[in-house]
């Protein structure tokens, strides 16, 4: 580097992009949370680190080299000064809010999530939280999110992640379709009827606890998304196998029902697939992530 006396003092936009980039270490995300393009960010960079003399980034994962994470010390601390000198009005001025995007699958969205989001926000209002649907199928990967919810075994090599929600399940219908198909006494009553099916939720898993030694239905109406699944029970398509805690809003509102009364159908089967929240490595070093993980497992003891 110069002499500190003849050395151009770095534009505050530089600086600010140097901050976002080490903090999200991704040029997409950066450029939106910056409202510039892509090609911004990267022009920034470099121009910063022309000025400077110093390579600030090692790896095409943006991961800071030595003189990186030195620099963006001393970075972090004149953009907390400068966030402190009063505005016009007397207000300290406001530095951005935080972006968190959140790939989450809908009805884990739509029954659990969303009710308790307003939590959050109030909690957090510097926190903008970016929701997106994730395919719901077992262990897909959604691109471009901070955090995932995802459905599967826990068997996940590829992030870090922790269990958010294990479930049990049951038969429910409408009430019309069990008024008109049951009485459902015993588990061999539902042989024969409509058995609304989907990938998530093999039927095999209430079979084998009723010591049914049946095979896994290969006909009838199919559904990636239990949602769509507990609407298509509710329109009295069929019987559907849904988890108790996704199936709430359904049963709570009469749109769906247990198919019977007694202890064959109030069994509550544990499920063999459960909700992961994952994260890539280094996603907790950044306070909105560590903050949203923090909150969500404490929403749902």
């Amino acid at each position: 580097m110069s002499a500190a006396g003849t050395q151009r003092i770095p534009p505050i936009q530089c600086l600010l992009t140097f901050e976002t980039l080490a903090r999200l270490r991704s040029v997409t995300q950066a450029a939106e949370e910056l409202c510039v393009t892509p090609s911004a960010v990267s022009h920034r960079v470099k121009q910063l680190e022309q000025i400077i003399g110093t390579k600030l980034f090692g790896r095409a994962d943006f991961s800071l080299t030595t003189e990186g994470s030195e620099y963006l010390a001393h970075v972090r601390d004149g953009l907390a000064t400068l966030q402190k000198f009063p505005g016009p009005a007397g207000q300290s001025s406001n530095p951005g809010k935080r972006k968190l995007r959140l790939a989450v699958t809908p009805t884990f969205a739509r029954s659990i999530l969303i009710p308790r989001l307003r939590q959050f926000t109030e909690a957090y209002p510097e926190i903008d939280l970016t929701l997106q649907v994730s395919i719901p199928l077992l262990d897909v990967v959604a691109e471009d999110a901070d955090l995932t919810i995802r459905f599967g075994t826990g068997r996940y090599a590829d992030v870090e992640h922790i269990c958010l929600m294990k479930d049990e399940v049951t038969l429910l219908a409408s009430p019309a379709f069990v008024r008109d198909h049951g009485p459902f006494e015993t588990a061999q009553d539902i042989e024969g009827e409509n058995l609304l099916r989907s990938p998530l939720e093999p039927w095999r898993t209430w079979f084998a606890a009723h010591h049914l030694d049946w095979p896994e239905p290969l006909e009838g109406s199919q559904f990636n998304d239990i949602g769509l699944m507990c609407d298509a029970a509710a329109a009295g398509m069929g019987i559907a196998l849904i988890r108790l805690k996704l199936g709430a809003p359904w049963l709570e509102n009469g749109a769906l029902v247990r198919l019977g009364n007694n202890a064959v159908y109030a069994a509550n089967i544990p499920s063999p697939h459960a909700h992961y929240l994952c994260w890539r490595t280094g996603a907790m070093d950044r306070w909105e992530c560590a903050a949203f993980v923090e909150w969500l497992r404490k929403s749902l003891v």
